[in-house]
């Protein structure tokens, strides 16, 4: 059952201030415990309303150094455990984004993912769907972009938009060359069927799936618009598109409920987002992928007693050099 944001408002775990001066271990396990709050899980029974849109707590503007420094101390963690990831080789995670427009998708990316190796980490953005990737099945176009063994992938939208937009907009499911009969009213259910087994074959084969819907409101989706017409440095951000999807609000905020109650297991969990603070909202991101990361068991490969004994043959060998 979805829990109440509500009712961890005055939580004292949930703060990230008591972070700031924890080990390592105390820093991954307190990530954990503030990620769980926004950790829908199993979607049964689930209510978008019992989620909020704003942070907990408000520091204010005395507070910003320190929720920056909160973060900052996520990043370098997440950064340590994606190196350890990477160097063992086996798991590898997939981070999906969903949102409304303005919600904070690409600054989540880009602070949430700052420390970590580009080597380790790849990210991929889909928007309307191609003629090719029409001729194919509605994973197909993810499929290619999933991450290697070692690595961190991350969607920017991803699959889920063909049970949201397409949802939403019917002529879309329209116009994709499905044979008419395929298009019954258990659509939907099928595609959520669907969605959940890909999820559970791709856990069964070692990529572990985590999904953030950042629940902005739709009043500080106004505000955002706004400032993005109104600073020029942003007019690119914005299109005319952008501000007439708010008319169908009522119809994505059902459309994402729905999708999250029927595709949120304990495995792929999907994670409720409280966007309007977007601080707040990457420091909650980082908790949750820490969270995902540590529950892979990581540690760096041991090496051989041979394998040893080799280096230190070489190490012998150029301390030896003239």
């Amino acid at each position: 059952m979805a829990k109440n944001n509500k009712n961890n408002s005055n939580d004292s775990d949930s703060n990230p201030m008591n972070l700031s001066q924890l080990s390592k271990k105390a820093i991954i396990e307190r990530a954990k415990k503030f990620s769980k709050q926004y950790c829908v899980g199993n979607g049964d029974g689930f209510k978008l309303k019992d989620y909020e849109t704003k942070a907990s707590f408000n520091l204010g503007d005395e507070g910003k150094p320190l929720v920056k420094e909160t973060l900052e101390i996520g990043v370098n963690a997440l950064a340590a455990m994606q190196d350890i990831l990477y160097a063992q080789d086996k798991w590898s995670l997939l981070i999906i984004f969903q949102a409304m427009d303005a919600a904070g998708k690409d600054g989540a990316i880009k602070h949430v993912m700052s420390g970590v190796n580009p080597q380790g980490c790849q990210v991929s953005s889909f928007k309307a769907p191609s003629s090719e990737e029409l001729d194919h099945d509605f994973l197909w176009r993810c499929q290619k972009h999933l991450p290697e063994r070692g690595r961190i992938g991350i969607f920017n939208r991803s699959y889920y938009e063909e049970v949201l937009v397409v949802r939403v907009h019917e002529a879309i499911l329209k116009a994709q060359k499905l044979p008419e009969k395929l298009i019954t009213k258990d659509i939907w259910e099928d595609r959520f069927q669907d969605i959940r087994n890909f999820e559970k074959y791709l856990n069964r084969n070692g990529t572990i799936v985590i999904k953030f819907f950042l629940n902005v409101s739709k009043d500080e989706q106004k505000e955002r618009f706004i400032e993005r017409v109104d600073d020029p440095d942003k007019n690119w951000k914005f299109s005319a598109t952008d501000a007439k999807e708010r008319g169908y609000w009522k119809d994505y905020m059902h459309a994402y409920e729905e999708l999250i109650k029927n595709t949120s297991t304990e495995k792929s969990p999907w994670y409720v987002i409280p966007a309007d603070n977007k601080s707040y909202a990457r420091i909650a991101i980082a908790s949750a992928i820490i969270n995902a990361l540590d529950e892979m068991d990581l540690e760096y490969p041991t090496v051989s007693d041979e394998k040893l004994a080799e280096l230190q043959a070489v190490k012998k060998a150029l301390l030896e050099e003239k």
